[in-house]
């Protein structure tokens, strides 16, 4: 049987002379170009056409593989590898792509057919090892809370469940009955500091709070300690906190706030391994903001009929 040659798939529309126009040879020119080894089934290549993110060219038969010397040669200077069991994709084939290949997919469950070792030098996970991607426990830890109120003592109670040795906390004054449901000890702020393996912050942003996280508290904390903000970034001196995490003083920090909101992505906290970063969705589930809504609108309406408010805050 002959082979049937390979086919260029034209991703973007020929004009009625037959030739590419101008804009659209600018657009072929920015699409990542793709090699799919085999016709595969057509799903798949009606997802590459539809998505207008890439070019590919196809080895149009499914019965014979593609030669090994004409996939040497089309994948040269290809961003994406389609490939099936059927190629070998080994150091030879990796180096004739090039260094822009970034990406490749096998249409298999087995990967016996791919050089590991090769792709490992390439980029790419790395190889597993003992200590990868460890972290501290909340098993027998204790867990300090700044600012005791609603939302610090929920944590502590989804926390509690993980065999947390000991809950501490610190505010404007002792709060004994929010600090019972949880058997929470009241500490002085540098206690909570030099005591908490994660420290919560939990209180509210106001003259007296604002930037109260900074290198003092820091320089407090164990080099093992997570620190961890869900309640208003202007509480941190993020440039004291990214000191802090740069140079090993404390472990980690998980933050769900920032100033500004959303955090420029070129901030020098993003450049830490060690420093996670969300985009303020601690409430974000539908039941949560459904309620948040509901409350909001009783209240306004109890106020308007000159009664209570089921949460007012007092001025």
């Amino acid at each position: 049987m002959a082979l049937r040659r390979l086919q260029k798939i034209a991703v973007t529309p020929l004009n009625i002379t037959g030739g590419l126009t101008s804009n659209i040879q600018r657009e072929m020119s920015t699409l990542r170009r793709v090699y799919v080894t085999r016709q595969i089934p057509p799903e798949g290549l009606k997802i590459l056409r539809k998505s207008g993110q890439v070019q590919f060219e196809l080895w149009d038969s499914d019965d014979i593989p593609v030669p090994r010397k004409e996939l040497l040669q089309k994948v040269k200077g290809v961003d994406g590898l389609l490939c099936t069991l059927t190629e070998k994709i080994d150091a030879e084939l990796l180096d004739a792509a090039g260094p822009n290949l970034k990406v490749l997919s096998t249409m298999s469950v087995g990967f016996d057919h791919l050089s590991l070792d090769e792709l490992k030098k390439r980029g790419g996970w790395g190889t597993w090892r003992t200590l990868w991607l460890c972290g501290y426990e909340l098993a027998n830890s204790t867990v300090g809370i700044l600012g005791l109120g609603r939302i610090g003592v929920a944590i502590a109670e989804r926390l509690a469940p993980f065999k947390v040795r000991k809950f501490i906390y610190t505010d404007v004054a002792p709060r004994p009955e929010l600090a019972s449901a949880i058997n929470a000890e009241y500490v002085s702020f540098d206690e909570l500091a030099k005591q908490s393996d994660f420290l919560a912050v939990c209180c509210a942003l106001t003259p007296e709070t604002k930037e109260i996280c900074n290198k003092n508290l820091f320089s407090k904390m164990k080099k093992t300690s997570i620190f961890i903000n869900t309640s208003r970034g202007g509480v941190v001196n993020q440039e004291d906190l990214y000191e802090a995490l740069s140079t090993g003083q404390i472990a980690g920090a998980g933050l769900d706030v920032t100033v500004p909101e959303p955090l420029p992505t070129n901030h020098p906290l993003f450049t830490l391994k060690n420093c996670v970063i969300l985009p303020h969705i601690a409430s974000a589930s539908y039941t949560t903001r459904d309620a948040m809504s509901s409350l909001a609108a009783n209240n306004l309406l109890l106020g308007l009929r000159g009664q209570p408010m089921i949460k007012e805050l007092k001025l």
